[in-house]
């Protein structure tokens, strides 16, 4: 891999991981659409890393303000705090469970593109159809632990690419009564622990083998590039979710979706 295949992977991933259009669709697309080369483990661990920097780096206060909780807590006072962190939890779980027991097939066996395409559809009607149907009048502090649970069972769902962890998660909090900003604000936090524990059992295995000396240099440039990228996707987004819906980046996937279609039908892929 060279450094500009580093950087624009690494930008990839930064743009699309918050964005709701796919990353791990975009990750297979686009070097597949370039003739380029797909990152292997050593720049997966890059991309969770800085992937997770920008969650822990863009949300410091709300992570702070829970960690507050969760010492008054510890000191035996009663916080409402805590109760987010314990959503959190539950939101977790789902995806825990789909990648530790599918995570081989889902590899193997649902990375064509046909399925991303079709992924990219799909979702790109629940997004016009939660729009449509969304009451929006719900707060962060008014999410229970079903409500969790049914994110959470959504997020697990963007382990299949195409889907988007951001898209389907802002779709449920739609789907569910929250404002719009508001449920990507949950989708965010939500994925924090998700992709640190996908980033610790991948850094787990490359440290068993080793961080090999020529990729250095791409695991360097793809964290810093899908850090810095991946901090002005967030900002963005909720500023533009404040104002708008999610109607743009339905008809975006949509017509990535045919795009991708086309070209697989004509390269015969």
């Amino acid at each position: 891999m060279t450094p500009w295949d580093a950087i624009l992977l690494g930008a990839v991933q930064g743009l699309t991981e918050f964005l709701p259009v796919s990353s791990s669709g975009h990750l297979i697309v686009v070097p597949w659409l370039l003739g380029r080369p797909a990152g292997g483990l050593t720049f997966d661990v890059a991309l969770h890393i800085g992937t997770l920097l920008i969650l822990i780096v863009y949300f410091w206060r709300d992570w702070l303000h829970l960690a507050g909780g969760l010492l008054n807590v510890a000191r035996g006072r009663r916080d409402q705090r805590a109760q987010v962190l314990v959503l959190l939890i539950v939101g977790t779980l789902p995806a825990v469970v789909v990648g530790l027991t599918g995570e081989r097939v889902i590899e193997e066996h649902l990375r064509s593109p046909y399925l991303v395409a079709a992924l990219l559809a799909a979702v790109a009607v629940l997004f016009l159809v939660a729009e449509r149907s969304a009451t929006q009048r719900r707060l962060l502090k008014d999410v229970r632990w079903v409500d969790a649970l049914v994110i959470g069972c959504a997020q697990a769902t963007a382990l299949v690419p195409g889907v988007s962890r951001s898209g389907i998660t802002i779709v449920a909090g739609l789907m569910l009564g929250l404002r719009r900003d508001e449920a990507a604000r949950f989708s965010f936090l939500l994925a924090t622990p998700a992709i640190a524990g996908a980033g610790v059992l991948r850094l787990r295995t490359l440290l068993q083998s080793g961080l090999p000396p020529e990729e250095r240099a791409a695991f360097a440039l793809g964290l810093v590039s899908a850090a810095v990228v991946g901090f002005a996707a967030v900002a963005w987004l909720l500023g533009y979710l404040r104002r708008r819906n999610l109607a743009a980046f339905a008809y975006y996937r949509l017509g990535l979706a045919v795009l991708i279609v086309v070209l697989a039908m004509t390269r015969g892929a």
